[in-house]
Parts: structure tokens; sequence; C-alpha cells
């Protein structure tokens, strides 16, 4: 008994030694001045090394500001294995994994409710613009076309996230807002007390729900009647630089690019006209999509007076183009080139905008990304990389190993009901209907899986559950993505360089979502403050983020958080 109290007081001792030390970190970074205005900035699918690789082609004031007057972290990678775009979101949010906060992929199918579920979806909440929801018809994007349900809210994210510990610490003072192309990019920075904006590829105009206003705020209505969108109208994307200056200069058409109609594959690309109905589409999948937000996001800082008295406000923007360039072209593209350096002018413009109206030192920025991206198979085959190759899940139900294990459990009907990234899902009305056990009909499965050709990790749920694997990078990863009511039946990883391509009928050059390095390396990066410039090799997590701004505000961290201060930052 007396050693188990001896250890109790250990416990108490080296609790409290960790909580002083917090107190004292919290508290070191702004003895000065608390920061006005704290602005988080994600690129969708800013894989870690992009900024540096075409830096030839940047200019002094975006990229170059950040890693040259900032705080630059070169080696952060997420720790969880679907490295899809509302995971990685509410992950810098929040702090934590998906086995925490609950967005284990973009969508997943609930089996309470017998359909596929959309991340953000909320049909008690809907949007304020009539006729502004997804049209199916003409969304290119697989994730939205499956979201049936009209209305979005952040109640499917179940731990708090910074902006949420931010609005409780300053008493509701703090004015809170998210701006965004994708709604989930909006929605699960904004938080539940945070405010969210995102545009509509179905009305051209930057959107809410009324979870968030009865109404919208007058600039916001008057900010849409001047239809930004409609001015690039009959206009094109061109390059930026001679094509001479490119890395990629000379590789403007390949056939492994997607020639989206009416976009095409080489530059010029042209947006074509407002009525057109790709129109819109094509803005997001160029840098305009970037600029409108900007316009947007400025009009905004101005409007709710941010950063403008003596309790911090947050503004995050997420800027999407860098995502859908990469999914079209690839991260090795002239496009994607272009791309970055627009991105990179828009950056400069943003900075130049907060310093004249809030002041960089008295702003505390950082700047990350959601997910990486990888390379598409037809460049590697360039480079004499031949094993990477395209997957297709189609086939999954109808293979012989498959075929094989219906008949050995006496199935005649489909036993894989349906793919969603990453997740399969099993027939589950079938295996109980024949008086199945469920467990041993998924690791059979998974068994076989792991046979087919380009599979590297196919996981039961039943083995996450009771966590009987082997304690290596990648099970853990795959543990970190588990929430028991969201995730499937099995986890399915396929090897380095293998993609799906095939969005519902949409052939794509490329895909993200995997465990493997390209797809978890991002950028960590904080700026402005006074902060000082160093450039940091060691190790870190972007689950970092969220309580290094957390401890430089004094406040405690988002409540499933499992990042820590980072040291730099806090003036360690």
């Amino acid at each position: 008994m007396s050693r188990t109290k001896n250890k109790f007081k250990l416990f108490q001792a080296v609790f409290a030694l960790a909580l002083a030390a917090l107190s004292i970190t919290g508290t070191f970074a702004w003895a000065g001045e608390k920061p006005k205005l704290v602005l988080q900035i994600t690129v969708d699918a800013l894989r870690g090394d992009l900024p540096s690789r075409f830096s030839n082609v940047l200019s002094d004031g975006g990229f170059r500001y950040l890693m040259e007057q900032g705080v630059h972290y070169t080696d952060a990678h997420y720790q969880h294995s679907n490295t899809e775009t509302i995971v990685g979101h509410t992950s810098l949010a929040t702090g934590t994994v998906p086995a925490a906060h609950g967005m284990v992929a973009n969508v997943w199918f609930d089996r309470g409710l017998e359909r596929l579920v959309y991340n953000i979806e909320d049909p008690d909440y809907q949007l304020l613009t009539v006729g502004a929801d997804v049209d199916t018809k003409t969304e290119i994007d697989p994730t939205q076309r499956a979201a049936k349900v009209e209305g979005r809210s952040p109640n499917n994210i179940l731990s708090s996230t910074f902006s949420d510990e931010m609005a409780v610490h300053f008493g509701g003072r703090s004015r809170i807002f998210a701006v965004s192309v994708k709604d989930r990019g909006a929605v699960s920075l904004a938080g539940h007390a945070g405010k969210a904006f995102w545009f509509s590829k179905a009305s051209g105009e930057f959107v809410t729900s009324n979870y968030y206003y009865k109404q919208y705020p007058d600039w916001v209505n008057e900010w849409n009647m001047r239809k930004p969108a409609a001015n690039y109208a009959e206009k094109y994307w061109t390059l930026t630089h001679p094509q001479a200056k490119y890395m990629f200069g000379n590789a403007d058409d390949r056939e492994y690019e997607t020639d989206f109609p009416g976009f095409g594959r080489t530059f010029p690309h042209s947006y074509g006209k407002a009525d057109d109905k790709y129109f819109t589409t094509r803005l997001t999948l160029s840098p305009a999509g970037d600029e409108m937000t900007l316009d947007f996001a400025k009009t905004l800082l101005v409007n709710e007076q941010l950063g403008q008295d003596d309790v911090p406000d947050y503004l995050a923007i997420s800027f999407s183009s860098t995502d859908y360039v990469g999914h079209l072209f690839g991260a090795s593209s002239l496009e994607t080139e272009d791309n970055i350096v627009r991105l990179d002018r828009t950056l400069a413009d943003l900075f130049d905008f907060v310093d004249k109206q809030v002041g960089l030192k008295k702003t505390l920025i950082v700047l990350s990304a959601d997910h990486g991206q990888p390379e598409v198979p037809g460049h590697l085959h360039e480079r004499g990389i031949d094993k990477a190759h395209y997957f297709d899940t189609k086939t999954l139900d109808k293979t012989p190993a498959i075929m094989a294990l219906k008949k050995q459990f006496g199935i005649g009907e489909e036993l894989i009901e349906a793919f969603f990234q990453p997740y399969l899902y099993l027939n589950h009305d079938l295996i109980r209907d024949k008086g199945l056990d469920q467990a041993e009909v998924e690791q059979a499965v998974a068994e076989e899986l792991l046979k087919f050709d380009g599979v590297a990790y196919a996981v039961s749920s039943t083995a996450l559950r009771t966590n009987n694997l082997p304690n290596t990078l990648m099970t853990r990863s795959i543990l970190h993505n588990f929430h028991p009511n969201r995730s499937g039946d099995i986890y399915l990883a396929f090897e380095p360089n293998v993609f799906i391509n095939d969005f519902d009928g949409l052939i794509v050059a490329s895909t993200h979502g995997s465990p493997w390095r390209y797809d978890t390396f991002v950028p960590v990066i904080f700026a402005g403050a006074g902060l000082p410039a160093m450039t940091v090799s060691r190790p870190v997590t972007p689950y970092d983020i969220a309580p290094t701004l957390a401890a430089y505000l004094g406040m405690k961290p988002p409540s499933g958080a499992i990042g820590m201060p980072l040291q730099e930052v806090m003036g360690e």
C-alpha cells in the first residue's frame, strides 16, 4: 500500500511540475503584448517541399517572408493514416487525431442512418442562400456529390477547437471567423463558436448556414452583389512568367493530365462564359479560387474590425486551389508550379493588407496544410519508376479470391457493400442472415485483400477495437484514424504510388489520402508578432499548432489535443 502511495505522490509531483512548466510557457511568449490577431492559413494539399522547390519563381513578400522571417519547421508530418481534407483541417483546429475529433474521412457510411454521411452535413441548419447547395449534376468533387443532405454545421466535430477555446477564454469577446472555397475548410476551423463562410459553385457567392447567422451581415450581401466571380468570365488563367523560366516549362501537355471540359491541359486555361454550367467550377480549379477567397477575407477583416481592440481576434483562411490543381495536373506540372507562384502573390497581398490594417508585429501568423500530395503515376513512369499505377476498387467483390470466400461462407450476394476511402464496408445484413461471425468474416476478407497487387495494409475493425496489432508507425497511424462509430469494417491502404483515380466517372491525375510520407508531409511556419527568424529541422506534427496558439495566448488547449507547444515559438 505504501509503495502505491509513494507512486501516487511521485505522479502528483511530476504532474505539478508539468503544470508549472506549461504555465511558464504560456505566459513567457507574450510577456510584453498579446497579439491583436491570430491569422491561421491553411493551404489545401501544400506538400511540405513545394514552396522551396519552386522558390526560384517566387517573390519576396509571400512564402519567402514566412520561410526567411518566421519560425520554419521543415520536418512536420501527420500521424494519422487517412490524409483527406476534413481530417487534416479538423486536426489542425483541434490539435488531435481523428480517433478523438471524429472526422475520420470526408465521407463515411452511417450504419444507424443506413446511408452515406458527408462530414459536416446537418439537416437542422440550412444555407441562408436559396439554391446555393451543391449541384450534384455539375459538381466534380466526389465528396461534395456524396452530400445528399442540405445544411452545414460543425456538430459532427467531437472535440473542441482552438477557436472554441479562444471564445471561452476571452468571454465571447474575440471575433472568430473562417473563410474557404470549401465548406469543410471553413466550418472545421471556425469550430463550434466561430462563424464560417465558403464559396458556393451553384450560386457563385460566399455563403453560410443558419447555424451561424439568421441573416447575412450587410457587408456580405454587398460583396455578393458585386458578383466578383463574374469578373473572370471569358478570361483565362495565363502563365505569370515566361514559360522558359519554369522548372516544368517544357511539360505543359502530358497525356496523364486531366482534360476537364472547356479547361484543357495546356495554357492558357479558359474560364468560359459566366452562364456555362462549369464556369464557377473552373474558377476553383485555378488560382482564381484563392484570389476570390482573399478578396472576401479582406472585406471581412475590415468590416468585422478584426484586430482593432485589446482582445485577440481570429481569422482562418483556407486556400483550396492547390488541391484542385494537384488533382487535375499533379504536383510536378506547369499548372501546379504557376499556381504556387499565384498563391505566393496572394499571400504577399494578404500580409501587406494585414500589416496596414492591424500590423504584422501585432499579428501571430501560422501557415500549414491539411495534407500533402503524391506524384502522378505518369510522371513517375517518366522518371523510370514503373511500379506506380492506379487501383480499380470496383473489382474488389468480383475477384476470384473474394468469390472463393463467399463460397466458403455460403454467400451468393455481394459481400463487399462499398468502398469509401479509406474504409471498406461489408454487407452486415447478409452476414447476420447467414448466422456468421462478423469478426471472423472481417479477418478473412482482410487476409485476402492483402494478397491483392497494390494493397499494403488491410486491417479489420475488430483488430482495431481490440488493438490486437503490432506496435509499428503504420498501425499506430491507422489506430489514430479509427473511430468505432464512424470507421468502416476494414481499413485499406495501398502501396506507395498506387492510387485510385476514378471519382464517380471523372478520371483525375492524382489523389491523396494515403499514410505515406508524401501525403503526411506539410509545412508548419509561424511568423509575425516579433518572432525571430529560424529554421527548425527537428520532427514536429501539425497537432502541435493548436496547443502552441493556445499556450501563446495563455489559454488551455483544445479538449482532445495531443500536440505540445512548440518551444521555438514560445521563446524557450
